[in-house]
Parts: C-alpha cells; structure tokens; sequence
C-alpha cells in the first residue's frame, strides 16, 4: 500500500482545534501532515533466557522544499544508527521511497523497529535512486506534471548526532531526518539539472519532545474493539498499529468508533503511547467509507460551470496503491455530482460547510477524496463520496505593510509551483493555536518581504469571495 505521509510536529495541535473560540467562528485552525509509513504495535522487552533484549527506535522524516519542486522520490535503501565503537544496526525494515516534497512542513514517521540497546552517535542514510517532478503550465490550459531522474553525489550520508540516540528497553525513542530539499537539488541558470547533493539534518527525539507528536497517520482499519475503546489499523508495509480513542478523542465528520468497519480508510492524530507503542488518538477523520481514497494538490478547478462539475487533483497518495487507472504523480479528474459530502480536518462544527463546500473549491488546496475509483468516462476520472480539505505548507514572502498584531493578520504572495495554483495575494490569519518556528517567536517578529511557509487551510471566504489561510504554523524560511 501507499499512503499519504504529511506528518507533523512540534506541537500539540489538538489544544487548538479544541479551542472553544475557534471552534465557533471562520477563524484559523489548522495543523500539518503526517503519515507514519508503517509502524510495529507491540513493544519488545527482554524474552526467554538466550533471547537478546531490545528496544523500540523510529524515524521520522521532513523536509524543507525546492520551490519548483512538485514531487521527490527518492528510495532509501537503508537507515543506519551507528554507536562510538563503529558498530551499526538498521532502522528501516525494508527499503521506501518517499516523496520528500510533499512534506513542505510537515512531518512523517517512517518506520519502528526493535533494536539493540545502545548509545548511537551516527546515522547513516543510503539512497539508491530518486525522481524529480515539477509543474508545466501552458495557457489556460489544465498543469501537467513533469519529470526527470535524479543522481545522487554520494549515496550515503553519514551525520553525527549533537546528542546520541539512547535505546533502552523503557521506551520508543527515535531519530528525526530533515532532507533540505532546497539545499540539495542543484539549480543551474534557473533550471533544475536533475544532479542531487544531499543535505541531511539529523537529530535524536523522544515521544515527548515536538517532534514525537503524530499529526497524521493514514491508514486502512483492520478491526474494531468496542470493548477496549480501540482499532486496528494496517501502514503500508503490512505492520498493523493499535490506535486507543477515549471520550476525549474528536471525531471529524460525526462519525464513532462504532461507525468503523474492514472499509474504512483513516486519518488519525495523536501520540505514540510511551508504554506499548500504540497510538493515544485525539483527532480521528473517516476519509472514506469504500476501501479507497486519494489525496494531492487540486491543480485547477472547472470555472465553466457554477457550482464545478470537476476539478483535477495531483495525486501525492492513495489507499490502495493505486485504483482504476489513479496514479501517483499524475494528475486525475475528480467528477461533482453535488452528492458528496465536504468536511474540514480538525474543525468540526456547522460552519464548516459554509466554509467548504462545492463552491468554494480552489486550486491550491490540499484534499483527500473517498469513494469508488469507478463509474467515470476515462480511466483517470473518480466519482467520489467525500472530499476533505487538509494542511499543507506555502512557501511564499510577506506583503509590506499588511502585518496587523491586533487582528492576527498578514497577507503573503504566495510562490513556487504553489503560487502558480494561487496567484492571487492571500491573507493569513492566525491565532493562539498558532505555533511560530525556525527562529520566529510571534507574529511581531514576521517582518515585510521575508520568506516564510504557513503550514494550514487554504479556504475561499465565501462572503468577501476573498483566498485566505488558517494558519497552524508559520516559518522562516530564510535561515
């Protein structure tokens, strides 16, 4: 299976969607993406006598993106953590390719294993191949994606740690890996030549640090247990995961644990549970009901018609890996029937679907659809059930002059093949669910023409027709 990663850290976003102030107006909620691409649900403690003890490490993954960049697959061979006498274990249970880009802020957790219990200083990353795709634009005509191999110049990276990756047997610890898109793909006279220096940041996190924090995890349900208030769900490498709910835990869409079944696709939030492994859920979304769904960039809306009869939707993941002719890195037709049902991620409340509906779709949105990949008139068309609009992250530089402390306020232009989605200026609203990160405290610290990201919703107001952006973080991006 492929999922969707779009991962997060770095803060508890679930104090934010449970703000009573922002859970009863049109005003910034938001988080980022996440996946765990595959993680084990039981922890492994010391056995019968003869078998060695272990501990459990996980890898999470990031990235900072190239502006034109639309996609980068890159398949990494290995995940080596190396201790200070030179010996080394694996992190990774198999090979993955990864899109990179579609992180843009956000996070994902790559995998979870058993591993010996040591002091590691290094990690060791090997790349076996990798795929550049970017946007072409021509007209007025729908974008196409794209795409060029890429050749790394050293395969390996090998990155000593600032602290060592401790691993005991009382807890699930890991290390975060940040490949700096930006500061790796090499860009001569304006284009993209297709050569890739790679440029890591490792660090070792904890469950408890920002980084431990699951904003988004996609995966198929297995089973349900009413009685222990909990579900199984399946990552794409075949590991099943326990996710534990509570009467705390939100639900997206009115939807209850008693509503899952063997169909049901998932988006969940949470935390890796200290003890087992398993993930405490304080967000659950039913992304679709029919044992498939896709999620991407919508790169162009139908503006003949009002409401749209289709937009097009460049495909960054599905369940399963692929349906009736829906490809990753491709672009599929998405029909309107006005049948289907349109939620928000992390807002739950009746404004919701005045905020997001039918006809307040846009391009540049990030949006997971649900339902039977079939019953189109061409193998690259969907007719869905339900759309979701989720977080991603713009790249982009802040209007002078349009940054108001007072109303949590500043428009930004939007750039990169983002901006060529959203040409017009958007407004940014934030709020006290927004977390402020790589060097920024506040929003008086956002300064006229920085490039910054805003990781959040991109929503058409449907009273001033005006594009704006709940923001869930905001970065600098000039460090």
């Amino acid at each position: 299976m492929a999922t969707e990663s779009d991962c997060t850290m770095f803060a508890d976003a679930s104090t934010f969607s449970r703000n009573p102030v922002l859970r009863s107006c049109a005003a910034p909620i938001a988080l980022c993406a996440l996946l765990i691409a595959g993680c084990s649900s039981t922890m492994t403690t010391s056995g019968s006598p003869g078998t060695p003890a272990t501990g459990e490490a996980f890898v999470i993954g990031t990235d900072a993106p190239l502006a034109s960049v639309v996609s980068f697959n890159a398949t990494i061979s290995s995940i080596d953590a190396i201790d200070a006498n030179g010996s080394s274990t694996e992190l990774l249970s198999s090979p993955q390719t990864i899109d990179f880009a579609r992180f843009n802020g956000l996070q994902t957790m790559l995998d979870m294993n058993d591993v010996p219990p040591d002091s590691y200083t290094q990690i060791a990353v090997t790349f076996s191949g990798a795929n550049i795709g970017y946007l072409q634009t021509s007209g007025g005509a729908p974008p196409a994606i794209q795409t060029m191999s890429a050749s790394f110049s050293t395969p390996t990276v090998t990155v000593t740690l600032a602290k060592p990756l401790i691993v005991t047997q009382t807890g699930p610890v890991g290390v975060r890996i940040d490949f700096q898109l930006d500061k790796s793909i090499v860009v001569s006279g304006g284009n993209i030549t297709g050569q890739v220096n790679p440029t890591l940041d490792i660090s070792a996190v904890g469950p408890n640090d920002p980084g431990g924090y699951v904003d988004e995890f996609i995966a198929g349900v297995v089973s349900v247990d009413q009685t222990a208030q909990s579900f199984v769900i399946q990552g794409p490498h075949g590991h099943n995961f326990t996710v534990d709910v509570n009467g705390q835990t939100q639900w997206d869409d009115g939807s209850s644990l008693g509503g899952l079944t063997s169909t049901s696709i998932v988006q969940i939030s949470g935390t890796v549970d200290k003890a087992d492994s398993t993930i405490d859920a304080d967000e659950v979304e039913v992304l679709s009901q029919n044992s498939f769904y896709a999620s991407g960039l919508a790169t162009w809306v139908d503006s003949a018609n009002a409401p749209p009869d289709n937009f097009q939707l460049y495909v960054r993941g599905t369940l399963p890996a692929s349906g009736d002719g829906v490809t990753l890195g491709q672009i599929a037709q998405v029909n309107l029937s006005g049948s289907e049902k349109y939620y928000v991620y992390w807002m739950h409340n009746r404004f919701t679907q005045f905020l997001f509906n039918r006809s307040t779709l846009l391009a540049g949105q990030h949006l997971s659809v649900g339902g039977p990949p079939s019953g189109a008139a061409n193998s690259q068309a969907l007719s869905v059930h339900r759309i979701v609009l989720r977080n991603w992250g713009f790249d982009g530089t802040v209007v002078p002059g349009t940054v108001n402390t007072g109303n949590g306020t500043f428009q930004m232009r939007i750039t990169g093949f983002a901006g060529l989605l959203v040409p017009q200026t958007v407004t940014v609203y934030t709020a006290g669910g927004t977390s402020y990160r790589d060097g920024l405290t506040d929003l008086s610290e956002v300064t006229a023409g920085a490039n910054i990201r805003v990781v959040g919703l991109l929503l058409l107001d449907p009273t001033s027709g005006e594009t704006i952006l709940l923001a869930r973080y905001v970065d600098d991006m000039g460090n």
